[in-house]
C-alpha cells in the first residue's frame, strides 16, 4: 500500500482527467492513545493507527462522496465519486472563488505518542488515588486521549497542502452521593500536543474531589430571575452552544424562520458586545492555516459593536448566500464530508475588572463552569458546575449547581458588563452532523447578565 505522500501525487494527476465542475481528496494518516478508568479500576487503554482518505466530487450542484481505508485504486473512488454527483446534480454548482495553494503546515509540538503509555498510565494513577482519598465518593471517570494527525489535501484547481496538528484532552468527574442525593463535579482540560499542561494537576484534581462532596451539604437558591454573572468557562460555553450554532450558515440557509431571525446589520446587543470566531488565534486547539476546502482562517465578527455582522461558511454556503468563505469548513476525519464548523470562538474583552462587574450587585448569581446543557434554536438551558450567591457586591455562600434558562437573542441583550479577563477554554469537543468530538476552543471574559432566568428550590 502506498504512503499518502506517494498517493497525493498519484492523485494529482489523476483529478484532472474526469469530467465534473470540481473535485477534492483528502488524505489523512494517524496514530492515537487513550487511558480511560472507571471509579478505581483502569477501563481500557491501547494505541492505534489508521490510514485512509476521500473523494469529492462536484457535479451540476450535486456531491458524490466516497472514503476509504485503502490507497490502492484511487482512480476507481474517482470516478465512483463522480458518478455519483452526476447522479444528483440537478442545478448550477456555485463555490466562493479562492486561490490556488501549495503550501506545507508542519506541527510546532512533539507528538504526545513519543511518551511511553506507561508513563501516562502513571499520572492518572497519581490523579485517580487523590480522587479516590475523598470520602462519600460514589464513582469517578477519567477520560485521557492523544493524537497526531497529517492530512494532504488537493483539488482539480490545483491546490495542495500538506498539515501536521497534535491533539490532546483530559477530562476527570468525581460522583459523590449521601442518602440518596448525589452530586458531581468535573476538570476538563486540551492542548495542541503539549503534554506538560496534563502534569502538575494534583492540586486541581483534590479540589475538583471536595468539592463534589460539598455540594452535598450545600444550599439550593430560590428560583427566580437574577442578575447573573458568568465565568469564562460558562460564558465560553453559552456563546459556543446557543449563539455560535446559530451562525454556522448551513443552518441558517436552510431554515427559513433563523433567516429572518439572523439578518445581518440587527442589533443583538450593546455596543460593547463583539463575538468572534477564528482559527486563526494560534495555539488553540481549534486553530488550524486552512480548512478542510483549502480555504485560509480568518478571524470572523459574528457580532460587532452588538450588531450581527458576519457568519461562517464553507465554500458553497458563501456562493449560495453571496458572501466570501471564512475557512469553517471541517471535518473531524476522512470518513465524514467537511461541513460547517466554529473553530475557537469568544467574546472580546471589554474594560471592566471582576470587582466592578459585581460591586453594585444587591442579590445576584455567580455561575461557574459547565456541566451540560442542551439549546434549541434560540432558546438555551445549561448547568453550572459551581454557584455561589453575590451579596451586596461580594462573593457568598456555595450553592448547588443552577440551571440558567432563557432566549439567546434577549440574554445578548441583557448583558450590562463584559469584563477585561478573557480566558479560553480547551477541554471540549464539538458535536454536529455525527461528527464528535471536533476540536474547538472557547471563551470569553466574566460577563453579567441583568436579567436570567434560574432555576432552583
Amino acid at each position: 500500500m502506498p504512503d499518502i505522500e506517494s498517493a497525493a501525487g498519484q492523485l494529482a494527476e489523476s483529478l484532472k482527467k474526469y469530467k465534473a465542475d470540481y473535485i477534492e481528496a483528502r488524505l489523512e494518516q494517524s496514530q492515537r492513545s487513550h487511558i480511560t478508568y472507571r471509579g478505581k479500576e483502569l477501563e481500557s487503554v491501547g494505541q492505534s493507527a489508521a490510514v485512509g482518505g476521500n473523494i469529492r466530487a462536484l457535479v451540476k450542484g450535486g456531491w458524490g462522496f466516497v472514503s476509504f481505508n485503502d490507497l490502492d485504486g484511487l482512480p476507481q473512488r474517482i470516478e465512483l465519486a463522480v458518478k455519483q454527483a452526476t447522479l444528483v446534480g440537478r442545478e448550477t454548482s456555485r463555490l466562493a472563488p479562492i486561490q490556488t495553494i501549495v503550501d506545507t503546515v508542519e506541527s510546532k509540538q512533539d507528538s504526545p505518542l513519543t511518551i511511553p503509555l506507561a508513563e501516562k498510565k502513571k499520572l492518572l494513577d497519581e490523579y485517580n488515588e487523590i480522587i479516590w482519598r475523598t470520602p462519600k465518593l460514589q464513582t469517578s471517570v477519567i477520560g485521557y486521549a492523544d493524537s497526531h494527525k497529517k492530512t494532504i489535501f488537493l483539488s482539480s484547481a490545483g491546490s495542495y497542502i500538506q498539515q501536521q496538528r497534535t491533539d490532546i484532552t483530559l477530562r476527570l468527574s468525581a460522583v459523590a452521593a449521601e442518602d440518596g442525593d448525589v452530586q458531581q463535579a468535573n476538570l476538563s482540560l486540551g492542548s495542541r500536543g503539549d503534554f506538560s499542561s496534563m502534569r502538575r494537576l494534583h492540586k486541581e484534581v483534590e479540589v475538583m474531589a471536595k468539592h463534589a462532596v460539598a455540594l452535598l451539604s450545600a444550599p439550593r437558591v430560590k428560583g427566580g430571575e437574577y442578575t447573573v454573572v458568568l465565568d469564562p468557562v460558562l460564558a465560553g460555553v453559552f456563546v459556543h452552544e446557543a449563539f455560535g450554532h446559530l451562525s454556522e450558515s448551513d443552518f441558517v440557509y436552510e431554515d427559513d424562520r433563523l433567516r429572518q431571525i439572523m439578518v445581518l446589520g440587527k442589533q443583538f446587543g450593546s455596543r460593547e458586545l463583539n463575538i468572534i470566531d477564528s482559527a486563526a488565534v494560534p495555539g488553540l486547539r481549534g486553530s488550524y492555516k486552512y480548512d478542510d476546502e483549502g480555504v485560509p482562517a480568518t478571524k470572523t465578527y459574528l457580532i460587532k459593536e452588538g450588531k450581527l455582522v458576519g457568519r461562517l461558511h464553507s465554500r458553497e454556503t458563501a456562493a449560495k448566500m453571496n458572501e466570501a468563505p471564512t475557512g469553517n469548513a471541517r471535518a473531524i476525519n476522512y470518513r465524514y464530508p467537511p461541513i460547517v464548523r466554529m473553530t475557537n470562538t469568544y467574546i472580546e474583552p471589554g474594560k471592566a475588572s471582576f470587582d466592578d462587574i459585581i460591586a453594585d450587585i444587591k442579590e445576584g448569581v455567580y455561575a461557574k463552569n459547565w456541566f451540560g446543557g442542551t439549546t434549541s434554536m434560540e432558546m438555551f438551558t445549561f448547568s453550572a458546575g459551581e454557584t455561589y450567591m453575590i451579596r451586596n457586591g461580594k462573593i457568598a455562600e456555595a450553592l448547588r449547581p443552577v440551571v440558567l434558562t432563557g432566549n439567546v437573542f434577549t440574554t445578548l441583550n441583557n448583558i450590562d458588563a463584559i469584563g477585561n479577563d478573557l480566558d479560553m477554554n480547551q477541554g471540549g469537543g464539538c458535536g454536529k452532523g455525527g461528527q464528535y468530538p471536533l476540536p474547538v476552543s472557547n471563551g470569553s471574559p466574566h460577563i453579567r447578565i441583568s436579567q436570567c432566568l434560574v432555576g432552583g428550590s
